[in-house]
């Protein structure tokens, strides 16, 4: 179907805002490959400014995705191989690595794997796909420490540790390899050549004035957070005029090889959960999984009725983000919002821009969509 009309979708906007108490709320489409449309609405903070398409919001999650993109650079290069386990990459054995003395509290525990040779096994696939085996961050484990609670490679589990440990490598790997490398430069050099001025994986202090504070589910404000060190899993700040310039460039598999492009979106694991969280989910009985489900690098892919999509989401307390993309026409929506109760409304805002797609919002929120 056609992208909905500009005008249907700003009233769209207004009636979601209306009926979740939203109260800022970021929109772009990309259409054959290209920006077509952004639009910002609503208000940045408690002073009630303006949120504009050049105001700096957090984009959460998403930077999981452009994480991926970045690897798959690396891979093109020859200087990563998606299946190689990478330790391969390291000078030493994971486990001997004081993380903290080389950069404090960025990367996890790695010594307290020492036990556990599994790790051994994890590779850039496993971390891309959700299926490292560890918990989503090393410190909610009960006793804070880091831990593989399955095999590698053989289930989902939503993982921001995996990408840190991805991080961790391609930081401080062998030189001789190509690695050792900074995620900020890497990701820098992206946001340089696309044009998007206003975004960077670590705090810029020229992000303000124009900046966007959160909402939590209660309407109450949440400052800003100035995140002081790149971490892929979900230190980006951005805005939504830039944001959608590296969508449409992906679309476009502008910067990656068609081969690595494919693999991104290639059904690579498939998720056999009810819901994303929490993690280490049952999973479903055969005849209830959705069979089209599967993580892909970066991305989380489906198949509708238009076809294969993928989608990515970026959630906390006070923050609302989703990317919906169809495969073939290359439509894609992308929503920031810094109010979480936005979440609500976005199945129906993405149904009345793409039409139906069958992008898996119940897998996806359950019944926690546009809580904190």
């Amino acid at each position: 179907m056609p992208v909905a009309q500009t005008s249907s979708v700003d009233a769209a906007v207004h009636t979601l805002m209306a009926n979740t108490g939203a109260k800022g709320l970021a929109l772009a489409i990309i259409d054959g490959g290209r920006v077509r449309y952004v639009q910002a609405y609503g208000v940045r903070n408690a002073q009630g400014d303006p949120l504009r398409p050049d105001t700096v919001m957090y984009g959460a999650s998403l930077t999981k995705t452009v994480f991926a993109y970045h690897v798959l650079q690396l891979v093109d290069q020859g200087k990563l191989a998606l299946d190689t386990p990478l330790g391969d990459y390291l000078d030493k054995p994971l486990t001997d690595y004081d993380t903290n003395a080389i950069y404090p509290d960025k990367y996890g525990p790695y010594r307290d794997l020492a036990g556990d040779p599994r790790w051994k096994r994890i590779t850039a696939r496993n971390v891309l796909t959700h299926s490292t085996g560890f918990a989503n961050f090393w410190f909610i484990e009960p006793d804070q420490k880091l831990r593989i609670h399955f095999d590698p490679g053989t289930h989902f589990s939503y993982s921001g540790e995996g990408m840190s440990l991805l991080q961790f490598v391609i930081e401080n790997g062998r030189k001789d390899r190509g690695l050792g490398l900074d995620l900020g430069t890497l990701t820098q050099a992206t946001f340089d050549r696309l044009g998007m001025t206003r975004t960077s994986l670590k705090w810029r202090p020229d992000f303000r004035p124009n900046l966007a504070d959160g909402f939590n589910d209660k309407g109450e404000i949440q400052e800003h957070d100035e995140r002081s060190k790149v971490r892929v899993a979900g230190s980006m700040d951005t805005t939504i005029a830039d944001l959608s310039k590296f969508v449409a460039a992906l679309t476009r598999h502008d910067g990656l090889s068609a081969a690595s492009y494919a693999e991104m979106l290639k059904p690579s694991l498939h998720i056999d959960t009810a819901h994303q969280f929490p993690n280490f989910g049952t999973a479903l009985p055969a005849d209830r999984q959705r069979k089209d489900l599967y993580a892909g690098l970066g991305v989380v892919t489906f198949v509708g009725p238009q076809g294969p999509g993928f989608f990515k989401g970026g959630h906390d307390g006070q923050t609302a983000n989703t990317l919906v993309c169809l495969e073939k026409s290359r439509k894609c929506v992308l929503i920031l919002s810094n109010d979480v109760r936005a979440e609500a409304g976005f199945a129906d805002l993405v149904h009345l821009i793409l039409g139906d797609t069958g992008v898996p919002y119940d897998w996806e929120y359950g019944d926690r969509a546009g809580k904190s």
